[in-house]
């Protein structure tokens, strides 16, 4: 499962009404994606992907900046 699948699996389990299509240029505010929300969401991918988060880290706006994130940081995989 790519990143974008995860990321959609995330929002679709955590989120009331989450909308049909999120693509990478999906807001995250406008698929309900709130702080708190968001929060989660990272320490979910921190345990997924064994990484940690910065703390500095800017608040991504949209699906694509979250999942370049993640690329960023997740370690590189063999397949």
């Amino acid at each position: 499962m790519d990143t974008l699948e995860l990321l959609r699996d995330f929002i679709k389990r955590r989120v009331a009404n989450p909308p049909e299509e999120i693509t990478l240029e999906s807001r995250l505010e406008d698929v309900g994606v709130d702080s708190l929300t968001l929060l989660d969401l990272m320490f979910d991918m921190e345990d997924k992907f064994g990484v940690r988060m910065p703390d500095d880290l800017p608040r991504p706006e949209t699906v694509g900046e979250l999942i370049a994130i993640f690329e960023k940081l997740k370690p590189a995989t063999n397949e």
